[in-house]
């Protein structure tokens, strides 16, 4: 007994010393009995010997609401210990509920609402989220949680929140599939900001792959849901951007990109927000659908969107394509060519080159000479040689002229020979295999 007084007056005198010059402790009338407390809590508290910190703590919760802001921080730490380690389970709850009171009792005193929400938060999800009668209080607390701290909220509250709206939904809460969507879209627009600052972005798209996840869960979020939900809504405000961000997100994750809706919220969002991805998926739908000339406007702004090469390259190799397909010879080639520019290993590239030469003999047909009118297939086989396309090249020679041929109109393999028409090439003589 003797040497707990002594142990209790050493930490009185310390603890008093460091006291008088710490500003913000709010000292009782029975001040001696308050510091003694606090010393004995604290150094308890750093043993992890909750039980014995616990009356101390408990005095100075009744005799010092307001002595300092650590009081409640260390007291959520130790109510929360006690509910991890406690055998009892209504003694648990007990400790759970005591633990949760030390964030309200923080507010009250030391004020920092939000700060202090964003910590709680995930704590009473972790007591309450097998719990069905404390889901709307959980929902409740964290449109607070996310309404004071926006960007600033903690990631563990991003996937608690989803997952308890997924828990009230299944356990036959008051809540329909379109609220759900809503706090799901209150969810992805604090993961925006987070994206947004370029911090932890591996992080923040692990959590926001699983909370879609949790979503379609939840929901059954297919084609009809969202056109039946979500697209009048749209068709009235076509400027909601948040709205139309929703509906495609919805859609990519349903695979409903070949709905009429895909293409409205698409070019809402690439108009505000446009991205590469983005803006080349509308070029290749509005082409599919045989719109070349409003997707070769989307393909150009996806060029001027592109941050590599590679990407830009793909981007001319489609617009060649569709000349191609259009008969544009000429601007098919010279698309391809750009395509070439930015990656001259695109094979792709050269072998439509080549198909466009291969298919031009009858347009580009003199009729005076058999050699010269079939140099468009030596033209055509050396593009689909630098395409190391074997194929191609084989099928290109087969239409090269025979060697009687050449011997008639006086030339010999190996003479230079130019292609005209809309060509242009110069090709090296070569006959067709016997």
């Amino acid at each position: 007994m003797k040497k707990t007084w002594i142990f209790s007056l050493l930490f009185f005198l310390g603890i008093q010393l460091v006291a008088v010059a710490q500003p913000g402790w709010n000292w009782p009338e029975d001040r001696a009995t308050a510091e003694e407390k606090n010393a004995l809590y604290t150094d308890f508290l750093k043993q992890d010997n909750f039980k014995a910190a616990l009356p101390h703590l408990d005095w100075l919760l009744a005799n010092a609401p307001d002595l300092n802001e650590s009081l409640y921080i260390n007291g959520a730490k130790i109510y929360e210990g006690l509910a991890d380690n406690e055998p009892d389970a209504a003694k648990t709850v007990q400790y759970q509920e005591q633990a949760l009171s030390m964030y309200d009792k923080r507010i009250q005193y030391f004020g920092n609402e939000g700060d202090v929400l964003n910590r709680k938060g995930y704590t009473a999800y972790k007591y309450y989220k097998d719990n069905k009668a404390k889901y709307p209080d959980l929902i409740k607390m964290f449109e607070k949680v996310y309404e004071l701290n926006g960007v600033n909220t903690l990631d563990n509250n991003l996937l608690a929140f989803m997952d308890v709206v997924r828990r009230f939904k299944l356990t036959g809460g008051a809540i329909t599939d379109v609220q759900v969507l809503d706090y799901y879209d209150e969810i992805m627009a604090i993961i925006d900001l987070k994206k947004a600052t370029g911090k932890n972005l591996d992080r923040i798209e692990k959590i926001s792959e699983n909370i879609d996840k949790l979503l379609t869960a939840t929901v059954t979020v297919d084609c009809e849901f969202v056109e039946n939900n979500l697209g009048p809504k749209l068709k009235t405000d076509p400027t909601d951007l948040k709205l139309a961000k929703k509906i495609l997100q919805l859609q990519l994750t349903g695979k409903c990109t070949d709905s009429p809706l895909f293409m409205t919220s698409s070019k809402i969002v690439n108009e505000k927000e446009p991205t590469y991805s983005l803006t080349k998926v509308i070029a290749q739908k509005l082409a599919a659908e045989g719109k070349n000339e409003e997707a070769f406007k989307y393909y150009n702004q996806a060029v001027e969107l592109a941050d590599d090469n590679q990407k830009k390259a793909e981007i001319y190799y489609d617009m060649a394509r569709i000349n191609a397909s259009d008969g544009q010879k000429v601007a098919a080639r010279a698309n391809a060519r750009k395509a070439l520019s930015m990656d001259p290993s695109f094979s792709d590239a050269y072998t439509l080159i080549g198909n466009l030469y291969l298919t031009s003999y009858d347009d580009c047909r003199g009729g005076e000479s058999k050699v010269k009118d079939r140099a468009v297939y030596i033209a055509a086989y050396e593009m689909y040689k630098k395409a190391g396309n074997s194929q191609g090249m084989e099928k290109a020679k087969e239409q090269f002229p025979s060697i009687g041929e050449i011997f008639e109109e006086g030339m010999k393999e190996g003479d230079v020979l130019s292609v005209g028409c809309w060509v242009q090439e110069s090709v090296t003589l070569q006959r067709r295999p016997a």
